[in-house]
């Protein structure tokens, strides 16, 4: 068999220049940090010295212990009142202090400076909501409109401050026992609270505190050490690693030369785009011979870089949320497994190189993509379909958790990646039905529209059945051997079934012309010349592809109808001509006009239904017996050229032929005699 060899012209690199050019202009226009390290490895690169300032960004459980330690801490604000000073001091200066008269202006002079600090009351934790307990360290006043942090140490409760008053008392009045004058007058009982307690701004500010809490903790100038050569990456250097990425790729990025930067994006573009060449190149060349699926595979990869670099720029972690292995399935549905992992696999490599967490990512949607190609198979009719996805969410939780133990995280809290990866699980059920859509702009054919083909209520086959029944029941028996022969090398089984069924569609044309579907007492081709005979016998191709164009049947179809027969000869009407004295040079008319099979379905399909009408003829139904003709037809087809375009290899040839004797023998198996009962014997 001929190794068909590639086209080279502008159908195959065009598109492929396209598709380079486009991943040069969108792939990012900043540098990457280009340093991979973990925690508890060393740091195998050159000492690392600070280029600029950068702050130390916190950590995710350094962020959740600040809040849980603001949360559980009020600081209480207080509006300072200058009407309650103004008020406590008209109020002394009215007291009749009898023979101690003299003392009202020091009294008036410590009680303003008492005022002056800020009197509080001396409880207030009991009016703050349930779970929440005052700090008693610092507070919140304002005054002139403007609130001040202070230490509480420098106000006074209502004790604080009748002690302080006394102290000030006793200084400045000599003689004058302050304690009982105070005590007899009522100017303990005068001193009231001027910091009045605000619960309502006091909640807010704490709120405030709890939500708006500094991502950062300090600064690194530069020219500051980050990490040395060797040294082990502890949780501290792995934040200012991290610190530092963040700045350099969101603010500095890439500080050498442009066209550098752009001829580095160049390269990688290119190195992807050859990369991808040779996966196709190596899977099934034959794709490129294919336009329409050429061009479909091209798009999806396209469209699997777009998303990874949109995804990033417009915030990585909604990368998460992105459903990849919906790219796998869209491959899926017309591309076999073989080229399906290779081409996901490139697609993701974007996603590897430009991402923030790469090597996670494309961790993560490389092993649930490549599930969900072999899980799909078994799940992917309605409701089904959300199995598929809940079996991919686990394995991206999976990966991910693999990860973050791997990170030395005990406590998980980010629970936000977890419903961000479960929405893009399911956004893959909801986004596989544009299947069907792509299927109508690049006309190309998926496996739902193979099995809705092959249903033999559809309109198309009950009218093969109803005008030609013995038609109708061969073509389901070279269904059912294709079947078992494409199952043994790994061939497309839906389209060989498929194609199976509408080989010989075109014998509703005329179907009395064709042996099994003769009805006793008429023979079609009695008084017609072998000419005339092989010549309707062949029309049933050309009949065939027009009632395939009336039904829209796909092309890929439509293919089984002009290869089954391939270029070979009518031989039983050849033979008669020859027999009868005809000239061999004017045999052309006993020749199919179709093409000869190209791939594995379109051989299994020649081979299985030429034997299912041989094997008819045969009287001996031995191993033997069918094993010759198994042989001798496969053998038939390789000297008449048939098989010299085709992809199918000897090892495949042979494995097809084993599966097609064992079939053939186990349907004309010899059957069991059952005995006629003597008359007269009992029942």
């Amino acid at each position: 068999m001929k190794k068909v060899r590639i086209e080279h012209t502008y159908r195959v690199y065009l598109p492929l220049i396209v598709l380079f050019v486009i991943l040069s202009a969108i792939f990012p226009r900043t540098g990457k940090f280009n340093y991979d390290y973990r925690k508890g490895s060393p740091w195998m690169y050159e000492t690392l010295i600070a280029q600029f300032d950068f702050p130390i960004i916190k950590t995710p459980a350094q962020l959740q212990q600040e809040r849980e330690s603001v949360g559980s801490s009020v600081i209480p604000y207080f509006q300072y009142s200058e009407e309650v000073a103004a008020e406590r001091v008209r109020l002394i200066e009215g007291l009749n202090l009898g023979r101690c008269q003299d003392a009202k202006p020091e009294i008036i002079k410590a009680v303003s400076e008492l005022y002056d600090k800020g009197i509080v009351a001396d409880a207030g934790s009991d009016i703050l909501a349930e779970g929440l307990v005052l700090d008693s360290n610092v507070i919140f006043v304002q005054k002139d409109r403007r609130a001040r942090k202070i230490p509480a140490s420098d106000v006074y409760d209502m004790r604080e401050a009748d002690n302080a008053l006394l102290s000030m008392l006793e200084e400045s009045l000599h003689g004058i026992n302050a304690d009982s004058l105070c005590r007899a007058t009522g100017i303990y009982d005068l001193l009231k609270p001027n910091l009045l307690f605000d619960r309502q701004t006091t909640e807010l500010v704490h709120d405030e505190a709890v939500n708006y809490i500094s991502p950062t903790s300090g600064v690194i100038n530069a020219g500051q050490l980050i990490v040395s050569s060797g040294e082990i990456i502890t949780a501290e250097i792995e934040q200012l690693l991290d610190s530092y990425k963040a700045e350099y790729e969101s603010s500095l990025g890439y500080n050498g030369p442009r066209a550098l930067l752009w001829f580095g994006n160049i390269l990688i573009a290119l190195t992807i785009v050859v990369i991808l060449y040779f996966a196709i190149f190596y899977t099934n060349y034959r794709i490129f011979g294919n336009f329409n699926e050429y061009i479909y595979l091209l798009v999806i990869f396209l469209l699997a870089s777009v998303l990874a670099i949109t995804m990033e720029k417009v915030g990585s972690h909604l990368l998460y949320i992105t459903p990849f292995t919906l790219i796998a399935l869209y491959l899926r549905a017309f591309f076999k497994k073989r080229v399906v992992l290779p081409v996901y696999t490139i697609s993701l490599l974007p996603l590897l190189v430009f991402s923030h967490n790469g090597v996670e990512l494309f961790m993560m949607y490389l092993t649930a993509g490549i599930v969900s190609i072999y899980v799909f198979d078994q799940f992917n009719k309605g409701w089904q379909q959300f199995i598929t996805a809940f079996i991919a969410f686990a394995i991206l939780v999976a990966v991910y958790f693999g990860f973050r133990f791997v990170d030395g995280i005990k406590d998980f809290n980010d629970y936000r990646t977890i419903l961000y990866l479960f929405i893009g699980s399911m956004l893959t059920v909801a986004g596989y039905p544009l299947i069907y859509l792509f299927e109508r702009i690049f006309m190309l054919v998926s496996d739902s529209r193979l099995i809705e083909l092959s249903d033999t209520n559809n309109r198309l086959l009950r009218e093969l059945a109803h005008k030609a029944p013995g038609t109708f029941q061969h073509s389901l028996q070279v269904m059912n051997i294709a079947d078992a022969a494409a199952r043994s090398i790994d061939a497309n089984v839906l389209l060989v079934r498929a194609g199976a069924l509408y080989h010989d569609i075109g014998k509703t044309a005329n179907p009395q012309c064709f042996i099994e579907n003769e009805t006793t007492g008429g023979k079609y081709h009695e008084g017609m010349s072998a000419k005339e005979s092989a010549a309707e016998i062949i029309k049933h191709v050309p009949d065939g592809m027009a009632i395939a164009e009336k039904f829209k049947l796909p092309g890929i179809v439509k293919e089984f109808i002009e290869t089954h027969h391939g270029t070979t000869c009518t031989s039983y009407f050849y033979n008669k001509y020859i027999n009868e004295g005809g000239d061999p040079n004017d045999a052309d008319v006993f020749f199919y006009k179709g093409r000869k099979p190209v791939t594995k379905e379109q051989i299994i399909i020649m081979l299985c239904d030429t034997l299912e009408a041989a094997s008819r003829s045969l009287k001996d139904y031995s191993a033997k017996s069918i094993s010759d003709l198994v042989e001798r037809i496969v053998r038939s087809k390789m000297n008449d050229g048939q098989f010299e375009d085709s992809d199918i290899t000897l090892k495949e040839l042979n494995t097809v032929k084993t599966v097609l004797k064992s079939y053939l023998q186990q349907i004309y198996h010899a059957r069991v005699a059952y005995p006629k009962r003597m008359s007269g014997a009992h029942r």
